[in-house]
């Protein structure tokens, strides 16, 4: 458990009893720029409607509504819900959210809920799902940056005090994308606030992740003639898929790893009129420049390694068929300040290096996590080998430079683990199996010791399962055994390279071939 000296003030300005408190006595807790505006048993019952996933009933509990305003213009709304003191673990979980927007991810608050977690989620700092609010105010855009889900979880963990008459005995956060990006910033800027921390295909590059949506968007309007209508995007997926699918020894539809694949979109081009079934040679261009990423034109260097092959379904959402690239407003209200420009003027060199600086806060990157590690702390990463928002790469160069840093230090493996998912989108969806039970896996290693040798994935359609796999700690890989279903995650063991030897995570160990502790 993990107390830092804003408890110990807080503390003493909160006048209720260790003892624990009733749910209505929590409006009166007092706490430096924190006040409570609800604090209302809820009765059980169905969830609320919100977020993703499936409907739950919920156990009653006590629904506490916060506002922190820590700085000037600065206004952090943020909820914690309490289990009843009978079926509460003993445990907080604190959760993230998604894109920039306000919306707690209620599914995530509900799942930690009915697990016996008292669990907090926050708006951070703002409104709404756009960019405009941090135009000309720098503090809301810290908030959204890192501040918000560090001052949630400071008083979050005093109304858990309060409430139970106790601390929490251990301290977690779960997030997925900005979720991702938020729990990387809390074990860099404040390694004392979780215990565990799950970081889900983490946009923790914030600068060059909106780059790279600005390049793939360039490369295909900037000119005329590039553009890739959404109609040829599954032409390109099933060349891909056909070129690289076996690489890993196995056709099932799934790219294990994109770094392998060998594809190239010119393989595509017309060799005739354009009827639709193939690629123009501008086209297969523009596809080549989203698979590289974005280039320094001076350098010569990568800003931000590329979207993976075997990703192109989910360029809709981001470039492909869109009016404008995402996240202009970024760049609009954020780092230039002018609602009139001009994304065709965007130099890759200058304008890059001038937002690095401007907005260095909204970013999460700094590589060492030592003083998470020393105290004590348990970091799991995953990420989805087709993730069309965040390219995986990022992720694996981020966790390798971790693992530098901690180089002199006890084992890496013993603090921090990345589970790479093929085939898996942004924080779900694809044709590989992309659900899977990381906070369990976080709690047993944090709570019982069990490193975690693999997480089993499964794939359903139209809600039955069809398809299991171990998600295996990077570098490491599922391969089949040869004998049994190859859908049964069993028949899997997870392997080194065969490049690296044994490789950063060892050899097939007794967990992987199915005597997980």
């Amino acid at each position: 458990m993990k107390l830092p000296f804003s408890f110990l003030l807080a503390a003493a300005l909160t006048p209720l009893a260790m003892s624990g408190a009733t749910c209505d006595d929590l409006a009166n807790v007092i706490a430096p720029d924190m006040a409570v505006t609800s604090a209302t048993m809820v009765a059980a019952g169905p969830a609320p409607g919100r977020g993703r996933g499936p409907a739950a009933n919920l156990p009653a509990y006590c629904r506490v509504q916060a506002v922190s305003r820590p700085v000037a213009d600065s206004e952090i709304h943020f909820e914690v819900w309490l289990p009843s003191p009978e079926t509460w673990n003993g445990k907080f979980e604190g959760t993230g959210n998604g894109g920039y927007s306000s919306a707690m991810t209620t599914a995530d608050m509900v799942q930690g809920l009915t697990r016996g977690f008292a669990v907090a989620g926050s708006d951070t700092g703002h409104s709404g799902g756009d960019l405009k609010f941090g135009a000309g105010h720098i503090e809301k855009i810290n908030d959204w940056g890192y501040r918000a889900v560090h001052v949630m979880t400071d008083n979050a963990k005093l109304l858990v005090r309060d409430y139970y008459g106790r601390f929490p005995k251990y301290s977690y956060f779960t997030g997925c994308s900005t979720g991702g990006h938020q729990a990387l910033s809390e074990a860099q800027r404040y390694p004392g606030d979780y215990d565990g921390i799950v970081a889900g295909d983490p946009g923790n590059d914030r600068v060059h992740l909106n780059v790279n949506f600005l390049w793939a968007y360039t490369a295909l309007y900037k000119e005329a003639g590039n553009d890739i209508p959404a109609a040829k995007l599954p032409l390109i997926t099933k060349a891909a898929m056909k070129s690289c699918d076996a690489a890993d020894g196995m056709e099932d539809g799934i790219i294990a790893d994109p770094r392998s694949c060998k594809f190239d979109p010119a393989t595509l081009v017309c060799h005739g009129a354009d009827d639709g079934s193939c690629l123009t040679k501008a086209q297969a261009d523009a596809v080549k420049k989203i698979y590289g990423g974005p280039m320094n034109p001076r350098t010569g260097r990568n800003i931000m390694p590329g979207f993976p092959i075997g990703s192109e379904s989910g360029w809709t959402g981001y470039f492909v068929g869109q009016k404008e690239p995402a996240r202009v407003d970024f760049w609009r209200l954020w780092v230039f300040g002018n609602p009139l420009w001009d994304w065709r003027n965007f130099d890759f060199d200058r304008d890059v290096a001038f937002a690095d600086t401007k907005l260095a806060a909204v970013n999460s990157v700094d590589e060492d996590l030592r003083p998470f590690q020393k105290l004590g702390g348990k970091l799991l990463m995953y990420q989805g080998w087709a993730d069309p928002v965040v390219p995986p790469e990022s992720t694996i160069l981020y966790y390798d430079k971790v693992l530098e840093k901690a180089a002199g230090s006890k084992s890496a493996g013993d603090f921090v683990r990345l589970f790479m998912a093929p085939g898996m989108g942004h924080c779900g969806g694809g044709v590989g199996p992309n659900t899977f039970d990381s906070l369990s896996a976080l709690d047993h290693w944090v709570d019982g010791g069990a490193v975690p040798a693999k997480i089993v994935a499964s794939h359903a359609t139209a809600g039955q399962v069809d398809r299991t796999r171990p998600l295996c700690p990077y570098p490491q890989t599922a391969r089949w055994n040869g004998t049994g279903s190859r859908d049964d995650e069993a028949n899997f063991s997870c392997v080194a390279p065969a490049t690296s030897g044994a490789g950063r995570a060892g050899k097939p160990t007794a967990a992987a071939k199915g005597k997980t502790k």
